[in-house]
């Protein structure tokens, strides 16, 4: 502090203690609790809430007894007061969050900056033991509206008319988990802040980015665009398969390969796209060292075969195909790629509720669309890809058959089972026994209908041209069921109120399920997500479960729309797995789980993108392990999703009234 303004602090203490009777005492009332003080306690710490009160530059209401009035939280004034009195803090039993809060609203600075530093403590750029690895946004990812992006779109254009005689991909190395970039972003810092400062810019430099300062080492064509880049740099959608993550955004997707020595690097980047990206699809086990990579817009889908043995990998665009209407379901079965859509495209007197279905065969190289029946879900098991219809019937393709009648035009779409109340096929899972492989004809299969009813068919050797029978019925929910899944140990079914899980243990006899004792219950719970969603396909938040069906499933929950904050859950009895927080403090935009059988042991992550840009990982399988290793001495998890306290706090963040909640008997189509 200069002279002239300790002079200046010294002059207004003078005239304070003329006022207030020198080192009088001052009675306060704060909320509803009477504290008594000396005048000096008050007011040592310059420019704060008591110097401006004491000092008549604000107002202030006395109570009856001509004690000043303060309205706040008097347990936390008391912590307040106690560091004026003595300086010193204890946090034994302190919401450091709340107690900050009130710091901060009377301007103790010096106790707000200490609380502060022990937020700092808390959150680390390197995550904690579970965060597996960092992948940032792409250094050309612009809007399409700038003029490089108009340059660039202007490139893939050319690139597209000579990537069928094999356009090698532009190749760039990113960050790994083993390498040392710099990942100092602490701070909870904004998208647009972290688009202004870079990932190299630390927590106490972010303290100047609220005047909105550009910064100059960007190109000015960059900064004038900055305003244009929340909706592109956005990721959208994340797909994997094997060692191979691509990461999808408004009109750009780069995929990154995982390796032994380099960790996962960036192996190839897609020409700009005109139109909005919307599905993806990747198969990293075609053979010959292909991968395949599909992404539609709209109807149009477009397909590339990256020879991944080939460095730099080389691109090649196998053609361009056209489902007709918009693609809603973007997937592989084996090397056949697969679209699906709900909307069969017809309209007025002629409008009709089928689906179409457009398949893309490796052996024949020919794309061929079809008119089904009105689809309402779908799975896959081994080549076959079964479609849940409107009308109750399950239908399924068998994609080893598709070439044998193309001549016919024929999908051989063959009915397998009917509801035996017609109601709509809302969610369908496949469960594959170790008998399948030998005899063949041994399938389980669930399903959830619109009524809210979730049904067991099995399919035994003896009943072996007289299709599935049905097993087991259960009607515990009220509401549509949204997902279902049968596992070798769980069945899980999800309805749309607020989904609501409930959980059955399923009795197996020599891998196959039994009636004796038969299913039964073991956890109901919600997995709330306030964000808005479409029953009619998945979206790029969905909750899951996720897993193989021979392991422990999970839940991933996102509880509000803009949240860097994740829970992980048992699909089985909801349970807290962990919590995973965004290491730069940006919100999740989307999520998805991936089996990596790259190297060393198989394991399960966690995969969020960000709207920053950036792709972050998480490790799983540690994660469970911790859980399933937890003694009765360890340090107690709360039981499931977000507590009450932190359900309260997750929803302070936003706007409740900008989503809907989902309606228990929303219609489907």
């Amino acid at each position: 502090m200069c002279a002239f303004h300790q002079f200046q602090h010294q002059h207004q203490h003078q005239q304070l203690q003329l006022q207030h009777g020198g080192a009088g005492i001052v009675n306060l009332n704060v909320g509803g609790t009477r504290f008594s003080t000396s005048w000096q306690t008050l007011m040592w710490v310059p420019d704060s809430f008591f110097t401006a009160l004491l000092g008549e530059r604000i107002p202030s209401l006395l109570d009856k007894t001509g004690a000043i009035f303060i309205d706040r939280d008097p347990k936390m004034f008391a912590v307040i007061l106690n560091y004026l009195r003595t300086k010193d803090i204890d946090l034994k039993n302190v919401n450091i969050r709340a107690l900050k809060h009130e710091a901060d609203y009377f301007g103790i600075t010096p106790l707000s900056r200490r609380l502060a530093l022990c937020d700092e403590a808390t959150h680390s750029s390197c995550g904690d033991v579970l965060f597996y690895g960092y992948l940032p946004a792409p250094g050309n990812l612009l809007c399409p509206n700038s003029s490089s992006s108009r340059t660039s779109l202007n490139k893939s254009r050319n690139n597209n008319q000579s990537n069928s005689n094999g356009d090698v991909s532009s190749i760039g190395r990113t960050h790994s988990r083993n390498s040392s970039l710099d990942l100092r972003l602490i701070g909870r810092v904004s998208a647009q802040d972290q688009i202004r400062c870079g990932r190299g810019h630390s927590r106490a430099a972010s303290l100047d980015l609220q005047n909105g300062s550009q910064d100059p080492s960007k190109p000015s064509s960059i900064r004038s665009d900055l305003s244009g880049w929340s909706d592109h740099l956005r990721v959208q959608m994340i797909k994997a398969h094997h060692n191979w993550i691509v990461v999808a955004y408004t009109h750009l997707v780069v995929g990154y390969r995982l390796t032994d020595t380099c960790g996962w690097c960036v192996v190839f980047q897609l020409p700009v796209q005109e139109a909005a990206i919307e599905r993806v699809a990747i198969n990293a086990k075609v053979g010959g060292g292909e991968v395949m990579l599909g992404i539609a817009c709209g109807p149009l889908i477009k397909l590339w075969a990256l020879a991944a043995h080939i460095e730099p990998i080389r691109r090649t665009l196998i053609g361009t195909f056209n489902l007709g209407v918009r693609v809603e379901h973007l997937l592989f079965i084996g090397p056949q790629l697969v679209a699906l859509s709900s909307n069969g495209g017809a309209t007025g007197n002629n409008a009709t509720t089928g689906g179409k279905a457009g398949v893309r065969h490796t052996s024949t190289q020919q794309w061929q669309v079809q008119d089904i029946a009105p689809l309402t879900s779908f799975d896959t098991a081994g080549s076959f890809l079964l479609l849940g219809t409107v009308n109750g019937a399950i239908n399924y393709i068998d994609m080893q058959k598709f070439p044998l009648r193309m001549k016919d035009n024929d999908l051989l779409v063959t009915q397998l089972y009917r509801d035996p109340n017609h109601e709509p096929i809302t969610a369908i899972s496949v469960y594959l026994t170790p008998k399948t492989s030998l005899c063949g004809n041994w399938i389980e299969i669930a399903y959830g209908t619109r009524g809210g009813s979730v049904r067991v068919i099995v399919q035994h050797p003896e009943t072996v041209g007289h299709g599935p029978q049905l097993f087991q019925t259960f009607t515990v929910h009220q509401s549509p069921v949204t997902k279902v899944s049968l596992s070798e140990k769980y069945l899980v079914s999800v309805c749309s109120e607020y989904n609501h899980v409930r959980s059955w243990k399923v009795t197996r006899f020599r891998g196959m399920i039994s009636t004796q004792p038969g299913t039964t219950p073991e956890a109901s719970f919600k997995v709330l997500a306030l964000e808005p969603s479409d029953l009619n396909f998945l979206s790029a938040n969905d909750c899951g479960p996720y897993g193989e069906q021979d392991e422990e499933q999970i839940f991933v929950q996102k509880v509000v729309p803009e949240i860097d904050t994740l829970y992980v859950r048992l699909a089985s009895n909801g349970k807290r797995v962990c919590v995973v927080h965004s290491v730069d403090g940006s919100a999740v935009s989307c999520f998805m789980v991936m089996e990596c059988e790259g190297v060393l042991r198989p394991r399960r992550l966690l995969l969020t993108g960000h709207c920053s840009g950036a792709t972050q990982m998480w490790d799983l399988t540690t994660a469970l392990d911790r859980v399933n290793n937890t003694s009765k001495d360890a340090e107690e998890v709360p039981d499931g999703g977000p507590s009450a306290d932190e359900l309260v706090r997750l929803v302070q963040q936003c706007d409740l009234h900008c989503t809907a909640p989902p309606s228990p008997h929303r219609p489907l189509l």
